[in-house]
C-alpha cells in the first residue's frame, strides 16, 4: 500500500511534466522553426518484482522538417533539410543556431535575427577593381550603366558591375587628319559597339567559366595606295575601298597626301575602326573591336584594283582574358571620349567547408565601398545576398549554414536558439545537404491534432495516478482501523 502511494506519486510528477511538455509545442505551433518536443518514460527500479513508479527518460527535440510558408519578404529565407543558420550575440560574444529564417537589417546595416543578434556567413570579397581614375565606389557621376553579370560554378559565385561617366556629354572631335581623328559622332558610336562587345564576352565567359584564358585579338589590315602619291592625279581620280559591303570613296582634294589623309578620316569613321596613313601611302586600319572580324575588300584607286597587302584575323579568345580584351578596348575608347570606366567584380567561395573568415554581413552598400548610396534593393537567392541599385547588382555575403552529428545533442536555450554542447558532437558544412528557400520560412513541426490527443491521454493517466493515492491511502485507512 505504501509503494502504491509512491506509485501514484511518480506518475504525477512524471505526467505533470508530459503535460508541461506538450502544451508547450501546441503554444509554439506558430512558432518560426520550432521543433517539437518528445518525452519518453521509463519504468523505475523493481523489489519483490514489483515495479516502484514511473520517471521521465529523457525530452528530445524531435528535429523533422517544418512545412515551408512563401512570405515574399526580402529577408526571409527558410532552410530545407538539414542545418542551423549561425548566430552571433553581440552582448556576450556567444555562438547560437537556428532554424528561424525571419531576418532583418540592423541599423548598422548588418543581417540580424529579428532580436538583433548578428547572422554570419562568408562577407564579399572585391577580387577586381578597374577604375580610370583611382576611384573605389560608384557615385552620381557613373550615370551610364554598362554591364551586371552574375557568374556562379561550383567553386565560386560573383558578380560584374561597370557603369561610365557620360560619354555622350564629354566626346568631343580629336586627333590628327589622317592618323586615327575621330569625330565625337564616332566615338560615341564606337563606345556603344564596345558596350554591347563587352556585354557579349561577359556573357561567353558566364557559360563556361572555367574555360582556359586567352586573350581576343583585333583584326589589322594593310593596303597600299603608294601609285596614288606618286602619279600625277586630276580632280577626277579618286581612292576607294568596301568594308562590310560598303564602298567608302574620296575624291582628289588639294593633293595626295590631303587626299588620302580625308580618305583615312573617313575609313575611322566607320564604327569600330580606326585608320591611318603615312607618307608612302600605306593605309593601316585597325579593328578597336577585340574578337569581331570586318569584311575590308575592293580597294581601287579610280578603276584599278589595289591589293590588300596583309590583314590579320581577329580572335574571340576564352575565359577571364577575353573578357580583359572587351573591358580594355572599352575603357581606352571611353577615355578618349574624356569619359571615366569603373568596374567591380566582387566573388565569394561557393563552398566554404573550413567555415574560414565567416563573420558578420553588411548590407549597406556605403559600407561596403560599393556605392556612395546607402541602400540597394536587398534579395537573397539561394543563399547568397545581393542588393540591387538601379540596373546594377551587386554581390554583398552568402548565409553559411552548419549541421551536426547529433543534433539531438544541442542545448535549447529559447528565442528560436540552440547552443553547442559536447554531445551535438562534430559540427560539419551543410552547403551540401540542404537548400535554402528565399522568401519563405520554416513553419513549427508541432501538430495540434497530436498533441491534443496527447493532451488527454497525459490527464487521464494523470487523474488515474492521482486515483491510486487515493486508493492506497483507503488501503491504509482501513488498515488501521483493523489494527484498532
Amino acid at each position: 500500500m505504501i509503494s502504491g502511494l509512491w506509485n501514484g506519486i511518480s506518475g504525477l510528477s512524471a505526467f505533470e511534466k508530459a503535460l508541461s511538455n506538450q502544451s508547450n509545442n501546441i503554444s509554439n505551433t506558430n512558432t518560426i522553426g520550432y521543433k517539437s518536443d518528445r518525452i519518453s518514460f521509463e519504468d523505475m527500479m523493481y523489489q519483490s518484482d514489483y515495479g516502484k513508479g514511473v520517471s521521465v527518460q529523457e525530452v528530445q527535440k524531435n528535429f523533422t522538417q517544418g512545412g515551408i510558408k512563401i512570405t515574399n519578404n526580402d529577408l526571409d529565407v527558410a532552410i530545407e533539410g538539414e542545418g542551423f543558420f549561425i548566430i552571433n550575440d553581440p552582448d556576450t560574444g556567444g555562438t547560437f543556431y537556428t532554424r528561424a529564417g525571419n531576418f532583418k537589417m540592423g541599423s548598422d546595416g548588418t543581417l540580424q535575427t529579428v532580436d538583433s543578434k548578428k547572422v554570419y556567413g562568408s562577407p564579399t570579397t572585391l577580387t577586381n577593381l578597374v577604375s580610370s581614375d583611382g576611384t573605389t565606389q560608384f557615385d552620381s557621376s557613373y550615370s551610364v550603366g554598362i554591364s551586371s553579370k552574375q557568374v556562379t560554378t561550383s567553386d565560386y559565385v560573383e558578380t560584374i558591375n561597370a557603369k561610365a561617366t557620360d560619354y555622350r556629354e564629354s566626346a568631343k572631335d580629336s586627333g590628327v587628319s589622317g592618323n586615327g581623328f575621330k569625330t565625337a559622332s564616332s566615338k560615341i558610336s564606337d563606345i556603344q559597339e564596345l558596350i554591347t562587345n563587352y556585354n557579349d564576352k561577359l556573357d561567353l565567359y558566364k557559360g563556361n567559366p572555367t574555360a582556359v584564358s586567352s586573350p581576343s585579338t583585333s583584326q589589322q589590315t594593310e593596303i597600299s595606295y603608294n601609285t596614288f602619291l606618286t602619279d600625277l592625279q586630276t580632280d577626277n581620280d579618286y581612292v576607294e575601298i568596301n568594308i562590310n559591303g560598303e564602298k567608302i570613296r574620296q575624291n582628289f582634294d588639294t593633293d595626295a597626301q590631303t587626299t588620302m589623309n580625308l580618305f583615312a578620316d573617313k575609313v575611322s569613321a566607320v564604327t569600330g575602326l580606326t585608320a591611318s596613313v603615312d607618307v608612302n601611302g600605306i593605309l593601316s586600319i585597325d579593328s578597336l573591336i577585340p574578337g569581331k572580324n570586318f569584311n575590308i575588300s575592293d580597294a581601287f584607286i579610280n578603276t584599278d584594283a589595289v591589293a590588300i597587302n596583309e590583314t590579320t584575323p581577329a580572335t574571340t579568345g576564352s575565359g577571364t582574358a577575353m573578357v580583359d580584351s572587351a573591358r580594355n578596348a572599352l575603357k581606352a575608347a571611353l577615355e578618349n571620349a574624356d569619359a571615366k570606366l569603373l568596374e567591380m567584380t566582387h566573388t565569394i567561395a561557393n563552398s566554404n567547408a573550413a567555415l574560414t573568415g565567416i563573420g558578420e554581413l553588411q548590407l549597406r552598400l556605403d559600407s561596403l565601398n560599393i556605392a556612395n548610396n546607402v541602400f540597394g534593393e536587398l534579395s537573397i537567392e539561394d543563399g547568397v545576398l545581393y542588393s540591387k541599385s538601379g540596373d546594377n547588382k551587386f554581390l554583398v555575403g552568402k548565409l553559411e549554414t552548419v549541421y551536426f552529428t547529433n543534433e539531438g545533442g544541442l542545448n535549447p536555450v529559447g528565442d528560436n536558439l540552440y547552443e553547442l554542447t559536447d554531445e551535438a558532437g562534430d559540427m560539419l558544412n551543410a552547403n551540401g545537404v540542404n537548400n535554402l528557400v528565399s522568401g519563405s520560412i520554416e513553419l513549427s513541426n508541432s501538430n495540434i491534432g497530436d498533441g491534443l490527443v496527447d493532451l488527454m491521454v497525459y490527464q487521464r493517466a494523470f487523474e488515474a495516478s492521482s486515483k491510486s493515492i487515493t486508493t492506497s491511502d483507503e488501503f491504509l485507512q482501513t488498515a488501521i482501523q483493523l489494527k484498532k
